[in-house]
């Protein structure tokens, strides 16, 4: 598994500078426009959802990638720390976002420990990064830099196969996935799909209270507190 979490880590920094083509619906991921019209409905859904937070003194942010989810954090939050392992990822979204409130950290998410707590943890398609043997570790990470009460928002991708590339092949088990890159290049990478009743039962063990919902095709989305 430390090899296949080595892999994937390459093919993230290797695909930064066409992350955005996934989310943005460009290239291999244009699936046409009732498709990609629904895509970007339900991504509004979750933004709406984030957005009914309350403004939040510090925000830590954990995988923030080219600053999709940044840029939103940055009217929510006073205070924003960025970690991601890709100095590739962090330049992009330093340039995309711009802005002084936000600390950037490189650092490996499976090492990384917060040397302090926040109002509010967020992260965007990383839980379904995270194998199942390091879940608890990183989930006792997450708890231990929020403050009490302090509030969790994540999102993420549902198995959907309009979601990813059109090529690339959802397998229909297990959690190691094959991606491929826009100059053919192949890397492995650990991908899981959670329900949401599995998501709140994992934070519950973590001391965080999770409510999750799907949106109708694409995401699955969750707001929490801890205890």
């Amino acid at each position: 598994m430390n090899d296949i979490l080595q892999e994937q880590l390459a093919y993230y920094r290797a695909r930064a500078a066409e992350y955005d083509e996934w989310f943005y619906r460009h290239g291999r991921y244009d699936r046409g426009a009732v498709l990609n019209q629904q895509w970007f409905a339900e991504a509004a859904q979750v933004r709406q959802a984030l957005h009914q937070l309350p403004p939040q003194p510090s925000i830590l942010e954990l995988a923030p990638g080219t600053g999709i989810w940044t840029q939103e954090l940055v009217k929510l939050g006073e205070r924003i720390t960025a970690v991601d392992a890709s100095p590739e990822m962090v330049a992009i979204n330093q340039v995309k976002v711009q802005s002084d409130a936000i600390e950037y950290i490189q650092d490996d998410l499976f090492e990384w420990h917060s040397p302090r707590q926040y109002d509010m943890v967020f992260f965007g398609f990383w839980l379904s990064h995270v194998p199942p043997e390091k879940l608890a570790g990183f989930l006792a990470m997450v708890s231990a830099a929020l403050k009490p009460d302090g509030v969790l928002f994540m999102v993420d991708s549902r198995r959907e196969p309009t979601s990813t590339a059109d090529n690339h092949v959802l397998p229909d088990e297990g959690i190691r996935h094959e991606r491929k890159l826009n100059d053919g290049s192949t890397y492995r990478i650990v991908k899981l799909f959670y329900e949401p009743e599995a998501l709140q039962a994992a934070f519950a063990e973590a001391g965080i209270a999770l409510s999750a919902r799907f949106t109708e095709t694409y995401f699955i989305y969750a707001q929490g507190r801890k205890a």
